[in-house]
């Protein structure tokens, strides 16, 4: 595995692969990995001759208050997994890197980042869409790889790559992985690990609570009775806060009454100790 800091190293690598009609994978990262990002990996080895993780801890997309100097940065441990997994290069860039002196441009998708996480994190969507922008374009992979767990960044990184016309990745070969859980149902994060053991057990709460919504939903009906119910139930468990739970069009993020025929999501956001969990769930 060759690990890469410089953006002209990177591109003379992949140039050399990609001379030679190899097909690559992008799997973005911010490092501090777990099951859920090594299973991100082996999907995109099925799909690519060429596996190109990115570390990179994006400090635009964190806000003033939020936990950018304690997100977890191990890169040596990580790159050891990736290895592991068979990977072929670790873009770890520095922030300079990232964003030389003078850096003015910022990419936004209206509309799509004003509901759920976007309201109680003003800005975090620009940055998330400016950096994933630039690591296609650096990269120019044929096929990415993110985790259906942040469903709405999700959505607004296809929207980017349709509106920009991207094609290294098309919008269709950007692909969600569906969510990586621990045995008992929680959302694998590298957050959990602000977790203390008895607000591991109680952020059991969230995932069944999903589902016990879910269920309820499918019964037919109006939505907010399950929501209203699913909230309770989050707080009597020992969450300080409720961000939202909300039922969602999967690809519009329009807020829905009640199932439909198209597709639809349960996403929840909540607050357990130091940690911000976010989950969601298919709803139909």
């Amino acid at each position: 595995m060759q690990t890469i800091s410089r953006l002209d190293d990177l591109r003379q690598a992949l140039a050399l692969s990609k001379s030679g009609g190899k097909t690559v994978a992008l799997v973005p990262t911010m490092g501090a990995l777990h099951q859920g990002h090594l299973t991100l990996v082996r999907q995109a080895r099925a799909r690519a001759d060429i596996v190109v993780v990115s570390i990179f801890v994006n400090p635009r997309q964190f806000g003033p208050n939020e936990d950018f100097g304690a997100y977890p940065r191990q890169l040596a441990a990580d790159a050891a997994l990736l290895e592991a997994e068979g990977v072929d290069v670790l873009w770890a860039p520095t922030p300079e890197a990232m964003y030389p002196a003078g850096f003015a441009t910022t990419v936004s998708v209206a509309g799509l980042d004003a509901p759920l996480c976007g309201a109680n994190r003003p800005g975090h969507f620009d940055g998330v869409a400016t950096v994933v922008c630039k690591l296609f374009n650096q990269v120019r992979p044929d096929v990415a790889l993110f985790g259906e767990k942040d469903w709405q960044q999700l959505a607004i990184i296809r929207a980017m790559a349709r509106d920009l016309d991207l094609t290294a990745p098309h919008v269709d070969a950007i692909i969600g992985v569906p969510t990586v859980r621990e045995a008992d149902g929680l959302a694998m994060s590298s957050r959990n690990r602000y977790l203390t053991a008895q607000e591991r057990t109680a952020a059991l709460a969230l995932p069944t609570g999903i589902e016990a919504a879910i269920a309820t939903l499918r019964e037919g009906g109006p939505a907010q009775p399950a929501l209203d119910t699913l909230r309770a139930g989050l707080l009597a468990a020992g969450f300080s806060r409720v961000d939202y739970a909300d039922l969602r069009d999967a690809e519009t993020l329009e807020a829905l009454d009640a199932l439909g025929s198209r597709p639809a999501r349960v996403l929840v956001a909540a607050q357990m100790g130091k940690a911000r969990l976010i989950d969601n769930w298919p709803a139909n």
